[in-house]
C-alpha cells in the first residue's frame, strides 16, 4: 500500500506573497528520492483555529503529515500550540528542547528571554527532531495513526534537518519497495527548452523507462535521470554518457546537488591549479567578487577585486586611459581590456575578469541598449572579450553577467574548445 504524505505549510508571509515557498521543492525532491511521494499540499495563514482544524482533518487521511513553519518565538508562531490542542494534550517546558535553546544562546552570548523560551514549550509526549543550526527544535508525535512532524520554515535549517534527521527516520519507519536509481547532472549555459530540443534532436529514441527531469535554480540547471526499473540501471549510465557527449562542457559536475552558482565550481579549479584571480567590476557592483569570496578557501585564490563604477575610478584605480573612455565609452571592448590589464598589473594575479555594461532600466542608447555588456577574461598572455545583450531586470542582469563571466574563466581553466550555447543566442 502506498504511503500517503501530506505537507501543511503555515505562515501569513506565504499567503500574502512576502516569502516564496521553496521548502515544498525541497520536500518533494528528498521524499521522492526515497520513494515517498507527496499526495497533498495545503498552505494556510497563521490562524490557530484553522491550523487546529487542518491538523485534525489531514491526519485522518495521511500516513505522514509534515507541518512546516510556525516554530519561532513570536505570537504568530502557532504550530506547537495548535498541535497540542488538536491532540488534546498540554504544552510543557520540554527538557531536551530547553537544553538545546540554552546551548544555542550560550554559543552566541545571548540571554534567553520569554519569547525565546516559547520555542521550548512543546506538546506533551512529543519527540524531538534535532536542529543543528537554529534555535527551534523540530518535534513529532503520532495522532490518528498518522506521524506528524513539525519543521522550521527557515530553508537553511530545514535542509540540514531533512538530510540528517527526517529522511533517515522516514526511510526506517516507512521502507518502500519502490527503489529509484538516479543520476544528477549540474549544468550551466543552456536553458530548459534548448536542452529539451537538443535531447529530442540528438537522442530521439530516449527510453520510456528512464525519466529525465529538469530543475532550474537560476543560474544553474540540474538534469535528473531516474528509473524505478532494476533492469534499466545499467542503461541509466549509458544514457548519462550520451548526454555527456551532447552537452560537453556545459556540464559542471555529475552526482551532486549542493552547489548554487558557478563560483563554487571555479574556486576549486583555481586552487587545484595553484592559480589566483582578480576582478574589475562596473555593472555588477562587486557581485562577482562577492560570489567568489563567499566560498570557504577563497583566500587561496582571491586577493583583491576592484569595483570601478565611475569613469574617474576606472582611470584612477585601473589606469584605464581617459582617451579610451572618451573615444569608445565605458561599455566597450577597449575599456574592458584596459580594465582587465589594470587589474592584473595591480594585483599580480594569474587570471582576470573585467565587466562593464548597462544594467538599466535607463542609460541605454540605440547603439548600446539596456542589457549591453562587455566581458573581458584571461591571463597575462591573452585577454579575450565578448559582447552580450541581456535585456533582463537589473538584478537578473547582474546575476547573469556574473555567472557567464565565471563560466568563461572556468572553460579557460579546463581547456575547453567548445563555444558555450549562450554565445549563439546573445
Amino acid at each position: 500500500m502506498t504511503t500517503k504524505v501530506t505537507i501543511l505549510l503555515t505562515g501569513n508571509e506565504l499567503m500574502n506573497g512576502d516569502v516564496i515557498d521553496t521548502n515544498s521543492i525541497m520536500f518533494a525532491n528528498q521524499l521522492n528520492d526515497i520513494g515517498l511521494g507527496i499526495v497533498k499540499k495545503v498552505t494556510i495563514a497563521d490562524d490557530l483555529p484553522l491550523l487546529i482544524r487542518e491538523i485534525q482533518q489531514l491526519s485522518q487521511t495521511a500516513d505522514i503529515l509534515i507541518i512546516n513553519g510556525g516554530l519561532g518565538p513570536t505570537t504568530d508562531d502557532l504550530t506547537a500550540q495548535a498541535l497540542a490542542k488538536a491532540c488534546n494534550v498540554d504544552l510543557h517546558l520540554q527538557p531536551q528542547a530547553h537544553l538545546h535553546l540554552k546551548n544555542w544562546a550560550n554559543k552566541r552570548n545571548i540571554k534567553l528571554n520569554e519569547p525565546n523560551l516559547k520555542q521550548a514549550h512543546l506538546p506533551m509526549g512529543c519527540e524531538i527532531v534535532p536542529n543543528a543550526s537554529g534555535s527551534a527544535v523540530g518535534f513529532s508525535m503520532r495522532f490518528n495513526n498518522c506521524l506528524i512532524i513539525c519543521t522550521p520554515g527557515v530553508p537553511s535549517e530545514l535542509k540540514h534537518m531533512l538530510a540528517d534527521e527526517i529522511i533517515p527516520t522516514l526511510q526506517h519507519l516507512f521502507p518502500t519497495n519502490k527503489k529509484q536509481s538516479l543520476i544528477r547532472l549540474q549544468t550551466f549555459g543552456i536553458g530548459e527548452s534548448s536542452l529539451q530540443a537538443l535531447v529530442n534532436d540528438k537522442l530521439p529514441n530516449w527510453p520510456t523507462d528512464i525519466d529525465i527531469g529538469f530543475r532550474s535554480a537560476m543560474p544553474m540547471l540540474e538534469l535528473k535521470l531516474s528509473t524505478e526499473c532494476p533492469e534499466s540501471e545499467k542503461a541509466l549510465t549509458q544514457w548519462k554518457n550520451k548526454l555527456e557527449q551532447i552537452l560537453g562542457d556545459h556540464i559542471l559536475a555529475i552526482g551532486e546537488s549542493k552547489k548554487q552558482n558557478v563560483a563554487e565550481y571555479l574556486v576549486p579549479l583555481l586552487a587545484n591549479a595553484n592559480q589566483t584571480i582578480t576582478v574589475a567590476e562596473s555593472c555588477t557592483g562587486g557581485l562577482i567578487a562577492s560570489q567568489l569570496t563567499a566560498i570557504a578557501g577563497a583566500s587561496a585564490v582571491f586577493e583583491a577585486g576592484f569595483v570601478t563604477y565611475s569613469n574617474n575610478m576606472k582611470t584612477k584605480m585601473l589606469a584605464v586611459p581617459s582617451s579610451t573612455l572618451l573615444n569608445h565609452g565605458a561599455v566597450s571592448k577597449e575599456t574592458v581590456i584596459a580594465m582587465a590589464r589594470g587589474a592584473l598589473n595591480a594585483s599580480k594575479s594569474d587570471y582576470v575578469i573585467a565587466v562593464s555594461g548597462i544594467a538599466g532600466p535607463d542609460g541605454g542608447t540605440k547603439d548600446k541598449p539596456v542589457g549591453s555588456v562587455w566581458i573581458a577574461w584571461g591571463n597575462k598572455e591573452t585577454i579575450k572579450t565578448k559582447y552580450y545583450c541581456l535585456p533582463f531586470p537589473r538584478q537578473h542582469f547582474q546575476q547573469m553577467v556574473t555567472a557567464r563571466s565565471l563560466d568563461l574563466v572556468r572553460r579557460l581553466l579546463i581547456n575547453s574548445n567548445e563555444a558555450p550555447h549562450y554565445d549563439h543566442i546573445s
